[in-house]
């Protein structure tokens, strides 16, 4: 069983930066692909950015790419997306996913492919 706890949303400036971070529980933290979701007001929830278990392999929506960055530390097993140049379309509540352990290095954008999922948090860019 794993559970995820999101940190780091909040109000933020277009152009500024946010890093959100996910705290993770679990042995079997570092054998998991992780990933960013997010869910904007009245749409679908949609793949943001994912990381292969060992850290070697990361995804990027084409909406973030080049502006958002994921990584992970697996010792203390976070994963943290950091966000700049935030645009008003970023506004969402930002989720934490896990996939199920040893899956090997994959890192997929569909939701049905994550196992486990954080609270969420809210982020909120303004202009």
């Amino acid at each position: 069983q794993v559970q995820l706890v999101e940190s780091g949303g909040g109000l933020v400036q277009a152009g500024g930066s946010l890093r959100l971070s996910c705290a993770a529980s679990g042995r079997t933290f570092s054998r998991r692909t992780m990933g960013w979701f997010r869910q904007a007001p009245g749409k679908e929830r949609e793949f943001v950015a994912g990381i292969s278990w060992s850290g070697g392999i990361t995804y990027y929506a084409d909406s973030v790419k080049g502006r958002f960055t994921i990584s992970r530390d697996n010792a203390k097993k976070t994963v943290d997306l950091q966000m700049d140049s935030l645009k008003l379309e970023d506004t969402a509540v930002y989720f934490c996913a896990a996939r199920a352990a040893n899956l090997g290095s994959i890192v997929p954008t569909a939701l049905t492919a994550y196992d486990y999922w954080g609270q969420g948090t809210q982020v909120t860019v303004s202009s």
